[in-house]
């Protein structure tokens, strides 16, 4: 949705801002339009919800030129995900290794990952020593670079860390 600008301002009042970004201060809506007809530019309502409203004055494809490439910059940013690694005790080292193969990759696109050692039955009450060993296996085959953001703890499927890249 564009912004109003002009004579499509309703507001009596508005807080001007200049096009470097000085503060007219607030002037009536008569006021600003001939501010920025002396300018040679546009009256562009940027913040219509304030009290009372924000309209600054510039030229209305820059403008909107910039706030295009502010949104397309926004929806650029990767948020990571936390990826989810799941593996069991007696899990063989070739299918450990493809596990941690995915981690790295995930690692290296900026995700975090989050390693499960799952323990089923009775596996929970395996000695705590033992079960880190176990997480220490599947971490050293991942071949990036990696800090952990969260250190193995006790999750109620078994056990769990959390690493991301450093």
């Amino acid at each position: 949705m564009q912004p109003r600008t002009n004579q499509r301002i309703t507001a009596r009042q508005l807080r001007v801002i200049g096009p470097t970004g000085e503060n007219f201060g607030i002037l009536t809506l008569e006021e600003a339009m001939r501010k920025a007809g002396e300018l040679g530019l546009d009256l562009i309502e940027v913040s219509p919800n304030a009290v009372p409203p924000v309209a600054k004055v510039a030229d209305l494809g820059k403008y909107l030129y910039e706030e295009n490439k502010k949104s397309k910059a926004s929806k650029k940013a990767h948020s990571s995900e936390v990826k989810n690694v799941q593996v069991k005790i007696g899990t063989g080292e070739n299918d450990l290794a493809l596990k941690a193969k995915k981690a790295s990759e995930w690692l290296s696109e900026g995700h975090r990952v989050k390693l499960d050692l799952f323990l089923p039955g009775r596996a929970k009450y395996l000695d705590e020593k033992f079960l880190k060993e176990r997480m220490e296996r599947l971490l050293k085959l991942v071949s990036v670079d990696y800090k952990i953001a969260s250190p193995a703890t006790k999750s109620p499927k078994g056990m769990s860390v959390l690493i991301e890249r450093s």
